[in-house]
């Protein structure tokens, strides 16, 4: 059976919030990155009268009240804004708080780009958008879809390990990452059943032995030729890995309107190695 629209579940999620989109939301809170980010990408940054501690893009953000993050927000500062609308990840602890405030709250997960989709036209909706987070999506997936075009034929099909926080985690084959690389043609050593986001030891990497290894700068202290044992690693021996910036990584981590760009950080990363076997 094929799954709903995006439209219409967008428009489930809203109902379901008790938020209308005949009065289109006009102070509004962002308590994520991804949702700042989103709020910006369909031309409402205007609207936006404080973010989260960590929301740094587009760079006008940066003139905005912070109010605090997921765990610490600081919802006497929210309250005294006066917001009509607060956009919050799953993660955050204070939805029911300020809904027993009288706020408009809105929690949207992302764990797929599915879900990006459906969160997308979701806040165009509530800003009396309909359709722009569909459009804003179609623009998003043919440059996901672009940037497949650009993956080194010998890469595709290849098995590739992506680590996060300095090794401490891996994205899977369950995450948006994970689909991210999917679409890119490559294949992720860290099945799915293993949760999005699974916490993973050195010594997984060592054993599923991948093809090329995607690191970050974040939380990182040994690059992979120093760390115990890696260097029994072909990969490490034939130098197929690569390290993203910071910037570069909060791109790929972000569930928002720039997975094109998380799109291309990897491909430029397969772009700067040779192959196994060439």
């Amino acid at each position: 059976m094929p799954s709903a629209p995006a439209s219409l579940i967008a428009a489930a999620v809203l109902a379901a919030a008790g938020i209308s989109h005949a009065q289109p939301a006009q102070r509004i809170v962002a308590l994520q990155p991804s949702l700042t980010e989103a709020l910006c990408s369909l031309d409402a940054c205007d609207r936006l009268v404080a973010v989260d501690r960590h929301s740094d893009w587009p760079a006008g953000v940066a003139a905005l009240p912070r109010v605090g993050g997921m765990a610490d927000a600081n919802v006497e500062a929210i309250v005294a804004l006066r917001p009509d609308l607060v956009l919050l990840g799953a993660r955050s602890r204070v939805a029911e708080r300020l809904r027993a405030l009288g706020l408009n709250v809105l929690v949207l997960e992302a764990r797929s780009h599915a879900d990006i989709h459906r969160n997308l036209e979701a806040i165009a909706q509530a800003l009396g958008k309909p359709g722009a987070g569909e459009r804003l999506w179609r623009g998003l997936d043919m440059r996901v879809q672009e940037q497949r075009r650009r993956v080194p034929a010998a890469w595709r099909g290849r098995r590739v390990y992506l680590e996060l926080h300095g090794g401490r985690a891996a994205a899977s084959e369950d995450s948006f990452i994970g689909e991210t690389l999917a679409l890119l043609g490559l294949s992720n050593v860290v099945p799915g059943r293993l949760g999005a986001f699974p916490r993973l030891g050195p010594e997984y990497a060592l054993r599923a032995d991948p093809d090329v290894l995607i690191t970050t700068t974040v939380g990182a202290t040994v690059p992979p030729p120093q760390r115990p044992g890696w260097q029994a690693l072909r990969a490490v021996r034939e130098q197929r890995y690569c390290t993203l910036s910071e910037r570069q990584f909060d791109v790929v981590l972000r569930a928002g309107p720039r997975i094109d760009e998380a799109a291309a950080a990897l491909v430029q990363c397969l772009q700067g190695l040779t192959p196994p076997g060439a």
